[in-house]
């Protein structure tokens, strides 16, 4: 058998920006010549519970927005050790958030780590794995700016029927508990032109969903004088033929106008859902936070959204125990969350991250009083995203089919996926349907809601004759044809591929 291809494996840790950044680490290490280690069963059988996944390259994308990220990576690493001293030729690489504020410290405490990048020069991977293998010594090397935009960069998408676009990188907010604008650097957006170009071509590639990402949406076009080019660029991806679905985040509320509301009321392809980070629903406390907008101001945004998608489903952030936090500013936030009838809400309890205002603040909350209300907040939310999940009992529902949505699909015999409002919902299949009857992750299936959970919808019409419908699209052909040729690179490195015995061919000119 001929020498197996040096393999890799990412880890992401992290937030979506983290995600998006991982598919151009893939693919920057693909165009270097390494495989997934998927695709090489051989080494993938040797993974370990230290979840190297058998490669020979592991790379940690990191984050630095929670306080565990620091524990959480070097106990990871920690593990990764005792793997790398058995495996001759392993590298392991850490980039990121956590890599960019931590820099030759995360080697400091972790020598046995071979490459560490920031979040400013992603393209620089393969050079730092290949000048420490060389040198034998670990290869560090940060960026205080942006040196290479990411859209610039090959990607190894993750989905073949779903994408992420990169409308800007960094933020121009100070938020006292945030240390993104740090390491990620000032807002700079891309031209509205190579927006839509990358669009297209993840449409032409199969994808029929998008979604338009930065750390804070509403402010693009700041950087070249158009402050509503955001809504331009909503409808701009309504013209996009064979794009069925327009989703963004993060936004704003401080920045979030009515020409965006009205973008997204009037293009079919945007989809009704929308993250809106309301943080806290104190005054007070957003003052404390530097976060420019204060609760009637959300409360406002809410309702105009309401008014003109009335289908809408509205999810948020919400940090509980920010310091000098009182019961009061507490009780402020369940109000706005019972107001706002949020579909989900994302909730932290407040950690300090060093190098951010909020850490030095006096009047850090107690532990034990925040934990009473974080499980308040918990209850309060569970409630409200149940009776709205139940609301929309008895109602059709269009489901973009996804892999690995459902953790008991092959138990239930169900499929899963996203509704237009971006709820998960779980599809039953009619009973006798085979195998190349199933819908095929990127194909959409229509059915009725039969019942509502908190953190879901079930649809399972189809299981006494009620409404069920498969539309095959060109997002599942894409799906199936990666499939194929997964299969295909597996074979081949299998060495199962047949050999050819053709004539040989004679190159002239050469």
């Amino acid at each position: 058998m001929s020498e197996l291809p040096r393999t890799y494996a990412i880890r992401t840790l992290g937030c979506q920006m983290n995600v998006h950044d991982s598919e151009r680490l893939a693919g920057l290490m693909q165009e270097a010549g390494y495989v997934p280690v998927a695709q090489v069963p051989h080494k993938a059988a040797r993974a370990t519970e230290a979840g190297d996944q058998g490669a020979d390259v592991v790379i940690l994308n990191t984050c630095s927005v929670r306080e565990n990220a620091s524990n959480r990576l070097f106990g990871n690493l920690g593990q990764l050790a005792s793997v790398k001293r058995e495996r001759p030729g392993m590298q392991i690489a850490v980039g990121g958030c956590l890599a960019q504020q931590m820099r030759e410290g995360i080697v400091d405490r972790a020598p046995w780590v071979d490459a560490v990048l920031g979040t400013h020069n992603l393209d620089v991977l393969p050079a730092l794995l290949e000048r420490a293998r060389h040198n034998h010594e670990a290869a560090v090397e940060i960026e205080e700016s942006l040196k290479v935009f990411p859209s610039t960069l090959p990607t190894k998408r993750e989905s073949a029927y779903a994408g992420w676009v990169s409308i800007s990188v960094g933020c121009n907010n100070t938020c006292t508990f945030c240390i993104v604008p740090h390491l990620r650097g000032k807002e700079r957006d891309r031209r509205p032109g190579d927006v839509l170009s990358e669009v297209e071509a993840l449409v032409a590639q199969g994808a029929i969903e998008v979604t338009l990402l930065g750390q804070n949406v509403n402010s693009y076009g700041v950087g070249f004088g158009d402050r509503q080019a955001f809504s331009k660029l909503l409808r701009a991806c309504g013209q996009i033929d064979g794009l069925e679905r327009v989703r963004f985040t993060s936004p704003h509320p401080a920045a979030f106008t009515d020409d965006v509301i009205e973008a997204m009321a009037e293009t079919p392809n945007v989809m009704p859902s929308l993250h809106m980070p309301m943080q806290s629903g104190s005054d007070r406390i957003l003052r404390a936070m530097r976060r420019s907008y204060r609760s009637k101001k959300f409360l406002g945004i809410i309702d105009r959204v309401r008014e003109l998608i009335p289908d809408a489903a509205i999810t948020t952030d919400i940090i509980v125990g920010f310091p000098g936090e009182t019961e009061e500013d507490f009780q402020a936030t369940l109000d706005v969350v019972e107001k706002s009838r949020f579909s989900d809400a994302f909730t932290f309890i407040y950690s300090p991250r060093p190098g951010t205002p909020a850490a030095d603040m006096d009047e850090q909350v107690p532990a034990d009083v925040v934990k009473e209300r974080y499980n308040r907040l918990l209850a309060l939310q569970k409630r409200i995203a149940e009776e709205e999940n139940v609301a929309r009992v008895g109602r059709e529902v269009e489901v973009l089919v996804s892999s690995g949505e459902g953790r008991k699909d092959a138990q239930t015999h169900r499929v899963s996926g996203r509704g237009a409002d971006n709820r998960l919902v779980h599809v039953a299949l009619p009973e006798g349907l085979s195998e190349s009857e199933r819908p095929r992750p990127g194909d959409m299936v229509r059915a009725v809601v039969t019942h509502g959970a908190p953190h879901h919808l079930v649809a399972d019409s189809a299981l006494d004759g009620g409404p069920f419908e498969i539309r095959r699209t060109r997002a599942g052909d894409a799906w199936a044809a990666r499939e194929r040729r997964a299969a295909e690179l597996q074979a081949e490195a299998e060495g199962k591929v047949p050999v050819s015995i053709g004539m040989p061919k004679l190159r002239v000119g050469v």
